[in-house]
């Protein structure tokens, strides 16, 4: 079963499922994972004096990072850093719709639209305009995915605010999320920053609990149709 995984940005596809790619990878299906913007060059007041350097070291991490967590292949595109508003959203439509057209995806995971990070809430709009529900269209469930200080630092004021419907039990991949994650080393912080280890698997546990499992990794089911 083909299976996409939209991102944002470099490390956003590891916050939001990294333990979902691990587990559907290993259950045999094909992961692909698109990671939209080319991360960091927003930390420069002027995109054009971001260091190209890192910018390509980044990009071959999320190659390398992928690959780890075992997805069939990783796509990078070059939208502006936390500047996605600055783009016509047609163009990121487009981006997902061809994407959408080469791996013919049953089901799309992708960012959640009511997040503090402008470019998670433009790629979810423009994910659910990708995959509008077109008799040719081949996604059949699309999830959103939570970024760990992203999602919870909107403090539910932005709509929609992220209710988890659905939860996967991640207890058997949850190391390898927390070491990919790891590999993203100009990501990455120290706790209590969400992104630390130590939040990242109190996260899960957290969603464990609710779910009653040992750990999980929560989704909001935005659709799903049963041909």
């Amino acid at each position: 079963m083909p299976i996409l995984v939209v991102a944002a940005h470099p490390d956003d596809e590891v916050l939001g499922c990294g333990g979902t790619i691990v587990r559907r990878a290993e259950e045999g299906c094909d992961v692909h994972i698109a990671i939209l913007g080319e991360g960091i060059t927003s930390r420069y007041e002027d995109r054009d004096e971001a260091d190209q350097e890192l910018v390509e070291s980044l990009k071959e991490t999320s190659r390398e990072v992928g690959a780890f967590l075992g997805a069939e292949e990783v796509y990078l595109r070059s939208f502006p850093d936390n500047r996605f508003d600055t783009v016509p959203l047609l163009e990121v439509v487009k981006t997902i719709e061809s994407l959408i057209d080469e791996i013919e995806p049953e089901t799309v995971y992708t960012q959640h639209g009511g997040d503090l990070n402008i470019d998670h809430n433009i790629v979810y709009r423009a994910t659910l305009t990708a995959t509008r529900p077109m008799a040719d269209c081949p996604v059949q469930r699309v999830y959103a995915y939570e970024v760990a200080s992203s999602t919870e630092w909107a403090f539910q004021e932005f709509s929609p605010p992220f209710r988890p419907n659905t939860f996967v039990d991640v207890e058997s991949t949850l190391e390898k999320k927390v070491k990919a994650m790891q590999m993203y080393d100009s990501e990455a912080r120290p706790y209590p920053h969400p992104r630390s280890p130590k939040s990242l698997r109190a996260i899960a546990q957290n969603w464990g609990r609710t779910a009653g499992l040992q750990a999980a990794e929560a989704f909001e089911l935005v659709r799903s149709v049963d041909r």
